[in-house]
């Protein structure tokens, strides 16, 4: 489903220079979400290599990392980011570089993300979602090596698929002015 967000203008110059705009704000928000999930990598692919690196992977363990990295790229990467996340957090950061809010605009990470001013379902889903992921950290942390290194390569290579996919679906909007899903609004949106 690909949705056209349209801004209507008054003057061709005022809808070039909106349009410049909401790109941009659509550009910074999808980049802080760009950062989050590139200081997940960087913090957590040492920890994935370690095992690797100190030769304490067996057999039967490196087996289980492949199997598991294999499993991450599509559950996490493929299936959680490239055709559910990406194309959704690109369609709120378009909305909102077209109904930008000062406020909006400075929490554009949570507004991306669903955490706030979106449908009732998108809202469990991400809070759901943000808090199990707290859980599962705080539990994966306390794993030792080489088992933390095994999640953690799963988690590094869904995250790495996740990056690219965001910038796709953003190069994707920039491109063509269409979103690739619908941003899950609340039903009062189109008043506010």
């Amino acid at each position: 489903m690909s949705t056209s967000l349209e801004i209507l203008p008054d003057t061709q110059s005022g809808a070039s220079a909106r349009s410049l705009r909401s790109r941009l704000i659509a550009i910074f928000a999808v980049s802080q979400v760009l950062a989050m999930v590139g200081s997940a990598i960087y913090r957590l692919t040492p920890l994935a290599l370690e095992p690797i690196l100190d030769g304490s992977l067996t057999p039967p363990l490196t087996v289980a990392m492949v199997m598991w990295v294999i499993f991450n790229a599509y559950a996490e990467g493929y299936r959680g980011f490239q055709k559910r996340f990406s194309p959704r957090t690109v369609a709120r950061a378009a909305y909102l570089g077209e109904n930008p809010r000062p406020l909006d605009v400075l929490f554009a990470l949570p507004f991306s993300m669903g955490l706030y001013f979106a449908n009732r379902r998108q809202l469990i889903v991400s809070w759901v979602f943000l808090l199990g992921l707290a859980a599962l950290i705080t539990f994966v942390r306390a794993l030792p090596q080489p088992y933390r290194g095994i999640i953690d390569a799963g988690v590094v290579i869904g995250l790495g698929w996740g990056a690219l996919s965001l910038v796709y679906s953003l190069y994707r909007y920039l491109v063509t002015g269409d979103v690739e899903m619908d941003p899950e609004l609340p039903e009062h949106a189109a008043g506010r």
